[in-house]
C-alpha cells in the first residue's frame, strides 16, 4: 500500500496512548530519529543519551509489533544526516508525501526548526496536540489574562479545581490548599530508608554506538545495566513502587540531603519518586500519576498523611505545567535573560566533583554518577553557589541541561534562569534562592564530612558559603535592598561594622579569585 502519510515522532514524545494510535493505517509511516543534531546541542550525561534512545527504540519496537508501519532511524544509518528537517526532506521525496503530521514539540528550538524548513520550503505541517499535559502552552495568558504577575499557588488552585483533585465540592480536601509547612525536615541521621527500585537494562549495544560515533558525553554509565525505565511497563513499576515505600515520607524529607554513611545506599533516592524522566519522555501521563498516589493514600491513611499526598500532586498539576507556561509565555527571549549581569565561567568540579566543599562534591558526584539529583541538591547546592559565585546563567544552562536524565529545555530553563539563578529579573521568584551553611546543616548532613567549617564567616577553614552569600548581599544592593522579602538581612547586614563588612568582603573575593582551588 503506497504511504500517503508520515507522522514525526520526537524523542519525548512516547505516548502510547496517544490518539494517533488508536487505528492502525498501512498508509500511514511514523518517523522516528537518533540524530547527532539531539547528542551534540549541549554535552549530556552518557546515561541520559542511553535512555533516550533505549526508550525511543523500546517505542518504536512496540509500535510496529502492534501493527503499525514504523522508519526508525538509528544514529549510524548511511541515509541519516544527522539534522531532523534533512532527513524528513528525504523522506517526504521518497514517498511522495507533501503533508507532514507533527505532534507539537514541547521544546521551543525544535518547534522553530520544524516551522521555519516548512515555511522556506512550502511544506504543510499538520499540527497535533501531544495529549500529556493538563494545560494548553498559553496557559498563563488564559489563567492571568490581565496581568503578567503569575503565580504558582493560583494557578494550582486552578488545575485542582478544573481536573477535581483532592477536592471536597469547592474546597481542598483537608480545608487547606498547602501543607508545605509540615514538610521540610532533615532526615535522622541512621534513618533506614528502603532502597530504590533500579533497573538492568542491556544497553551495550547503544553505549558502542556512541562511542563509534564519537559522542561526547560527560558522567558514569554502567551499559550493561542501565537502572532507568526505558518502556512503560517499567515505568508503571517505578510509580507502584514509589506509592508503596516512597510516598509515605516523601513530603517529610523532600528536601533532605543525606549521604551513604547516614542512610546508606538510598542515599541519592530517598523518597523521591524518580519518575519525571518517565514523565518527559510522555511514557507515563501526569494524571495516571497523581491517580495512583491519591489511590495509595485513601487506601493508606494510617501511614501516608494529606501533607505527603498534597505535597507530591502540587509538583505534578502545580509546578511542572506552571513551569511549561511560564517557558512557552516568554521564549525565545527568555533564554537570554542575565538580570543580574553574572559572567562568570562555571566553575572545574563542577565536571569532575573535586571539590573540598562536601556538600558540592556530594551534590555533583551523585549527579554524575546517577543522572540524578533532587531539587534542593539542584536549587541550594548546585544552583545556590552558582547564584553566589556570579557564574553565568548560560553556562549553568547547559549544564543543567546535559547532566540530568530529566531534562528538557521547556522545564529545566525556567528552573534555572527563573527559580535558580533569577536571571529573569523574577518573573519566578519573588527573591533569590541564596542561603549561607546554616541551611546546608539545617537540611542536611554534609557539613559533617566537610574540609570547611559551617559556623565560621572568615579566616582558614570559613565556610565559602558565608562570605559568598553577604558578598551577594553586598553586591546586588540596590536591586534588593527594597525586597520586603530581603529586607531581614539588609538589616542584620547593615548592623555589622564596617570592619566584619570588609572582612567578609575580602574573603569572598580571596574565595573567588581561586575558586577553582576550593
Amino acid at each position: 500500500m503506497k504511504i500517503h502519510t508520515l507522522r514525526l515522532i520526537l524523542g519525548d514524545q512516547l505516548n502510547a496512548r496517544h490518539s494517533w494510535f488508536r487505528e492502525k493505517d498501512a498508509g500511514v509511516l511514523y518517523v522516528m530519529m537518533e540524530l547527532k543534531q539531539e547528542t551534540d546541542y549541549v554535552v549530556h550525561h552518557r546515561q541520559k543519551v542511553l535512555a533516550f534512545f533505549a526508550a525511543m527504540r523500546a517505542f518504536g519496537n512496540a509500535l510496529n509489533t502492534s501493527g503499525h508501519q514504523v522508519n526508525y532511524i538509528k544514529l549510524d544509518d548511511d541515509t541519516n544526516e544527522q539534522s531532523l528537517t534533512q532527513n524528513l526532506q528525504q523522506l517526504m521525496k521518497k514517498y511522495e508525501v507533501t503533508t507532514l503530521e507533527c505532534q507539537q514539540p514541547d521544546e521551543y528550538r525544535l518547534d522553530h526548526q520544524l516551522k521555519s524548513w516548512a515555511g522556506a520550503n512550502n511544506i504543510h505541517l499538520s499540527w497535533f496536540d501531544t495529549e500529556h499535559f493538563l494545560t494548553g502552552r498559553n496557559s498563563l495568558k488564559e489563567y492571568f489574562p490581565n496581568s503578567e504577575n503569575y503565580l504558582m499557588e493560583t494557578f494550582y488552585r486552578r488545575v485542582r479545581k478544573q481536573y477535581d483533585i483532592l477536592m471536597d465540592g469547592g474546597r481542598p480536601t483537608g480545608g487547606r490548599w498547602n501543607y508545605d509547612k509540615e514538610n521540610q525536615k532533615k532526615v535522622p541521621a541512621s534513618h533506614d530508608v528502603e532502597l530504590p527500585l533500579i533497573f538492568s537494562n542491556d544497553v551495550s549495544d547503544i553505549d558502542e554506538l556512541l562511542r563509534s560515533s564519537e559522542i561526547k558525553t560527560m558522567g558514569q554509565a554502567n551499559a550493561a545495566q542501565l537502572i532507568w525505565p526505558v518502556n512503560r511497563k517499567q515505568s508503571k513499576q517505578l510509580l507502584e513502587h514509589f506509592c508503596q515505600f516512597g510516598l509515605p515520607d516523601f513530603g517529610r524529607y523532600q528536601d533532605t540531603m543525606a549521604t551513604e554513611n547516614n542512610v546508606g545506599k538510598a542515599h541519592w533516592s530517598l523518597y523521591h519518586s524518580r519518575l519525571s524522566f518517565s514523565l518527559n519522555t510522555k511514557m507515563l501521563h501526569p494524571l495516571e500519576v497523581v491517580n495512583a498516589a491519591i489511590d495509595a493514600w485513601s487506601k493508606n491513611k494510617d501511614t501516608i498523611s494529606l501533607a505527603q499526598i498534597e505535597g507530591f500532586c502540587r509538583q505534578i498539576i502545580g509546578w511542572r505545567e506552571f513551569v511549561r507556561g511560564i517557558y512557552w509565555a516568554h521564549m525565545p527571549d527568555y533564554k537570554n535573560l542575565n538580570a543580574l549581569n553574572h559572567t562568570r565561567p562555571l566553575p572545574e568540579f563542577y565536571w569532575t566533583a573535586n571539590t573540598k566543599m562536601a556538600c558540592l562534591h556530594y551534590a555533583v558526584k551523585q549527579s554524575l554518577d546517577y543522572a540524578y539529583a533532587h531539587h534542593i541538591q539542584r536549587l541550594m547546592v548546585t544552583g545556590n553557589f552558582a547564584l553566589l559565585a556570579s557564574v553565568s546563567p548560560d553556562a549553568l544552562d547547559d549544564w543543567y541541561l546535559g547532566i540530568y536524565i530529566d531534562a528538557i529545555e521547556w522545564v529545566e530553563l525556567p528552573n534555572t534562569c527563573g527559580m535558580s539563578q533569577y536571571a529573569d529579573g523574577g518573573l519566578i521568584a519573588t527573591k533569590p534562592y541564596i542561603a549561607s551553611a546554616n541551611y546546608m546543616q539545617k537540611m542536611g548532613h554534609y557539613c559533617k564530612e566537610c574540609y570547611y567549617d559551617p559556623k565560621k564567616k572568615t579566616g582558614e577553614k570559613a565556610c565559602p558559603f558565608n562570605s559568598l552569600y553577604w558578598h551577594f548581599i553586598e553586591r546586588h544592593k540596590e536591586r534588593f535592598k527594597d525586597n520586603h522579602r530581603m529586607s531581614m538581612m539588609y538589616q542584620v547586614w547593615n548592623k555589622k561594622t564596617e570592619e566584619e563588612q570588609q572582612a567578609l568582603m575580602k574573603q569572598a573575593e580571596t574565595y573567588l579569585d581561586n575558586i577553582n582551588e576550593l
